[in-house]
């Protein structure tokens, strides 16, 4: 039976792939802030599922705890990190900023570099980060939740790049997904907003792929394209 921790499992991107993950035959080791929430997906089938209440803002504490979660799993091929957090912040109120940052930089950095580390003294394995089509480019309306996911486009490049270098069988795949149809979709005027369940398909089939980046939904593939070659004198007029 292959093994999996979904990091940020509790709800959206992170609990649809936990589900679908044991509904394929894994065992998924579970990791969230909500222990109420782990239980209540656990419940659904025991045998399936561990878990781990973790909040990566806590570094030393989380990744104790997925330690322990690895050994109760008894080894781990995959390890998706889904935890992330952002919100509008049109007043540049910094308590905003540094939520976005305490989460999605320093605590998600602990969790993936605690992965990466995993998998090449194991000498194999496979890491999934869940970053965004957002991180392309800045934003006015969500500052610091847009250059984080730049952030860690950037870091999952440095990864792949690492352990290119070092010729281990270990995958960095950086998945992009655009508007998703959880909590973290904000604002007026939203669309191509893609249901959980066809964002979770298309990310398993990249997984399944070893793909190294790809962004779901496919439509987001040509948003993407759009963001990336605009002219920063358009951009910024949007």
């Amino acid at each position: 039976m292959k093994r999996a921790i979904v990091i940020g499992a509790t709800s959206g991107i992170g609990r649809g792939l936990a589900e679908e993950l044991a509904a394929r035959g894994y065992r998924v080791g579970l990791v969230g802030r909500r222990e109420a929430l782990l239980r209540e997906i656990a419940a659904a089938d025991p045998a399936a599922y561990s878990c781990a209440v973790a909040d990566v803002t806590q570094p030393d504490a989380a990744l104790a705890a997925l330690d322990g979660l690895v050994a109760v799993l008894d080894g781990l091929e995959l390890c998706i990190v889904a935890a992330g957090t952002g919100d509008l912040n049109p007043d540049l109120d910094f308590t905003v900023e540094a939520s976005a940052i305490r989460t999605n930089i320093l605590g998600w950095t602990a969790v993936v570099d605690w992965a990466c580390r995993l998998f090449e003294r194991q000498r194999g394995g496979h890491l999934v980060v869940i970053s965004s089509v957002g991180g392309l480019r800045g934003s006015g309306a969500a500052p610091a939740y847009n250059a984080s996911k730049a952030y860690q486009i950037n870091y999952a490049e440095g990864l792949r790049q690492r352990v290119a270098k070092s010729g281990l069988p270990v995958t960095i795949t950086d998945i992009r997904p655009g508007l998703v149809d959880t909590a973290m979709a904000k604002g007026e005027g939203l669309f191509w907003v893609q249901p959980v369940a066809k964002t979770v398909r298309q990310i398993l089939r990249a997984v399944e792929r070893r793909r190294h980046v790809a962004v779901v939904t496919r439509r987001w593939r040509i948003a993407a394209w759009l963001l990336r070659h605009l002219p920063e004198s358009l951009y910024l007029k949007m």
